[in-house]
């Protein structure tokens, strides 16, 4: 069976997918779709056609589509996927508002479809073997979750303004991401944040820097540390602390060189770019995807871990407003 997809968005993180998809056997991009660029490049590169929205939508051949276009596209485009029943891979957030997530999470829900979310992180085979270790018990129950995300340097301030802010964009992983490890809902979150260092980010009404504790239903404890810059490189780092084992994810350094001299011996600086930190990452899910198509496969992220996780978001950010922490209920909103 060769598996036909649909691939809206040839930007940055669409042509990753784009080429992860077309390395992978038995799958063919059969459309590449993105009016504000020219994909002709990319569509030679991965042999698919340049196609409309409705042009791609209206093929009775294609078994599933990536949606990796602007923000504002993906919740319009997963309503069209649950109509025709098709199975869907979409990069985080479904929309930057809330109430739109949670009415696209149902419609999706209702129409039965398969719909796998962009949280890279869980195919990340690091962070995948701390969640697998606490999940099978070998490392005792979990008891306090620390994070830390760090950017090598902030965004422009264009994509400031359409992002959504650093929480929606940036610190949901880490909310997706505790989660996951968690194996269970946040109970309350306590978030303080502010513009540290960059006035562009300022003027827009955002934040650089941002600290969250989280208290998870049974107690657990879980800290987040997040910034948009960050002298060391791209900076992931992760404890999770466990009654018989602390687990520990450092960072992945560019190259595993070791250079002794006489002031000592140094290392390479971590990966300076998310794209190369979660290359394997990335292949992991579209091969997930790809899987998920052929043989029924439940993703490890779905449309529902978005909604949690930018509910998280979204408590985190009215935590901030008000000084005060969040207690959430499982139909919370902001």
């Amino acid at each position: 069976m060769t598996i036909r997809l649909a691939i809206f968005g040839a930007g940055r993180i669409g042509a990753v997918h784009a080429r992860n998809a077309t390395a992978l056997p038995g799958v063919e991009v059969a459309h590449l779709v993105d009016p504000g660029t020219d994909p002709a490049a990319l569509a030679r590169e991965t042999r698919a056609r340049v196609s409309s929205a409705a042009e791609a939508l209206a093929d009775a051949d294609i078994d599933g589509i990536v949606i990796a276009s602007s923000t504002d596209s993906h919740s319009d485009l997963l309503l069209a996927a649950a109509e025709r029943g098709l199975a869907v891979f979409c990069e985080k957030p479904v929309s930057l508002d809330f109430p739109t997530v949670a009415r696209v999470t149902q419609a999706v829900e209702a129409a039965g479809i398969t719909c796998m979310l962009g949280f890279q992180r869980r195919y990340d085979p690091n962070f995948r073997a701390v969640r697998e270790r606490i999940a099978s018990g070998v490392a005792g129950p979990l008891e306090q979750l620390l994070m830390q995300t760090r950017d090598p340097s902030p965004p422009p301030r264009a994509y400031v303004a359409r992002s959504g802010g650093m929480l929606r964009d940036q610190a949901i992983h880490d909310f997706d991401q505790a989660r996951y490890i968690l194996g269970e809902e946040i109970a309350t979150v306590h978030a303080i944040g502010g513009a540290l260092f960059d006035v562009g980010i300022a003027a827009e009404g955002d934040i650089d820097s941002l600290m969250v504790i989280m208290v998870s239903a049974s107690g657990r404890m879980v800290q987040m540390a997040n910034s948009r810059r960050s002298p060391l490189g791209y900076d992931q780092r992760l404890e999770a602390h466990c009654a018989r084992e602390v687990l520990f994810v450092d960072n992945r350094p560019s190259n595993d060189v070791r250079i002794g001299g006489p002031e000592g011996a140094r290392t390479a600086r971590p990966m300076d770019y998310f794209i190369s930190r979660f290359a394997e990452a990335y292949r992991a899910e579209m091969e997930a995807f790809a899987v998920l198509i052929r043989e029924g496969t439940p993703p490890l992220a779905t449309i529902r871990d978005g909604l949690e996780a930018q509910r998280l978001a979204e408590a985190a950010i009215a935590s901030i407003r008000t000084g005060r922490p969040v207690t959430l209920t499982p139909d919370w909103m902001p």
